[in-house]
């Protein structure tokens, strides 16, 4: 197939979620145009992958001085019927569903308008039903692009459930998770390469506590430093956070007034994290909500446990006490004191980074989830 998949090309689930799905869709033998108006990070260095072919179309918006607000839902939708024809495009598969649904949605009366048909997929994400769909002035055409949609799809049942509960749907919605690559996120063959690799961040006493997400309040990252914190104070231990966004300024403070700074590493939005979360002892996820947990995922499948929250989508992945625990949003006390039971307990802890590698693996990995997506897309396809 031709498949043009539009998404937030920025630091977040969605578009990480969607440029995986491209480069195993390609790698299948499908054809596939990103659409959007910059590169997804992720496909940075990756457009020659796949044995489809991957490719990329920016849109162009313009700034003309009557726009306060350029106009990228036009330009978008526009774009897609571009590429659309061009390109002799099968569908669309838009993630998030503000606005990309709603140009799709334009792009496919385009079409249709030269008898062309267009059909396209929304993948529904979290924030785009949890939050930005729920404001008043987005709600109405958020939940019309999502019923005009030939082929929806949620990452949890969850999400599934609220999307139905909160905006009337009534159209069916299918269940398709997030995955990961199990042969690119693993951990490393070798112990010995481990250490020597976890040697850039800590001593061997050490532990290594991680945390990977887009910096926004959501994530609750002050929550994380403090876990940190108290974790510190008992045992020798470093804490790696990968990402970046609005409340890195208010960690780097708390850190340095807790005087653990010189134990605490920002290292910015990072490409390969699939190299780093194998150092790492456990996974902090002390999040407000989350509607999967793409993090706790990439982490299990590199055989590490999730400290997390016990909210939204994140019970569908993470089995409590078996490769991960959970605790209600701000007990940062109990996820604190959890974390050092683990560390302190070594054959425990080896057992949970056993049991997330193991459920990775058997559940969540490429392999099984992508095939569900074309299947989708060839059942839309015949409507």
């Amino acid at each position: 197939m031709r498949i043009g998949i539009t998404c937030y090309p920025t630091y977040g689930g969605s578009g990480v979620v969607a440029t995986e799905l491209g480069i195993e869709l390609a790698r299948l033998g499908h054809e596939i145009h990103f659409i959007s108006y910059s590169q997804p990070f992720r496909l940075s260095g990756r457009l020659n992958e796949g044995g489809g072919g991957i490719f990329y179309h920016e849109v162009p918006v313009s700034n003309y001085p009557l726009f306060e607000f350029p106009p990228y839902d036009l330009a978008l939708a526009s774009r897609m019927a571009e590429v659309a024809e061009y390109y002799a495009l099968d569908l669309l598969h838009v993630h998030y569903a503000i606005p990309h649904s709603v140009s799709a949605l334009l792009a496919r009366q385009m079409l249709a308008a030269n008898g062309r048909r267009l059909p396209f997929v929304t993948t529904l994400h979290g924030t785009d039903i949890t939050l930005v769909g729920l404001d008043r002035s987005y709600l109405p055409i958020t939940r019309y692009s999502i019923q005009q949609s030939d082929g929806v799809t949620c990452i949890s049942n969850y999400l599934r459930e609220k999307t139905i509960q909160d905006f009337g749907v009534t159209r069916p919605i299918e269940t398709i998770t997030n995955f990961v690559n199990c042969d690119v996120y693993a951990p490393f063959a070798d112990e010995a390469q481990r250490a020597e690799a976890r040697a850039r961040f800590a001593r061997p006493q050490e532990a290594i506590l991680m945390h990977l997400s887009n910096f926004r309040p959501v994530k609750r990252v002050v929550d994380t430093v403090k876990i940190f914190a108290s974790v510190a104070r008992e045992r020798p231990a470093q804490l790696v956070l990968i990402g970046d966004g609005p409340d890195r300024s208010a960690a780097e403070w708390l850190a340095h007034d807790l005087g653990i700074q010189c134990q605490v590493h920002f290292l910015g939005k990072q490409e390969r994290v699939n190299e780093l979360l194998p150092l790492a002892d456990l996974l902090l996820m002390p999040s407000e909500l989350e509607s999967f947990g793409l993090a706790a995922l990439e982490a299990m499948a590199c055989k590490v446990p999730s400290i997390a929250t016990r909210v939204g989508g994140v019970p569908e992945l993470i089995d409590d006490g078996e490769n991960g625990l959970l605790f209600p949003v701000g007990d940062v006390d109990a996820m604190a004191a959890a974390a050092l039971a683990l560390l302190g307990d070594p054959a425990r802890l080896q057992a949970m980074r056993d049991a997330a590698r193991k459920a990775a693996q058997k559940r969540f990995c490429a392999s099984l989830v992508v095939p569900q997506y074309v299947r989708f897309y060839e059942q839309v396809l015949t409507q």
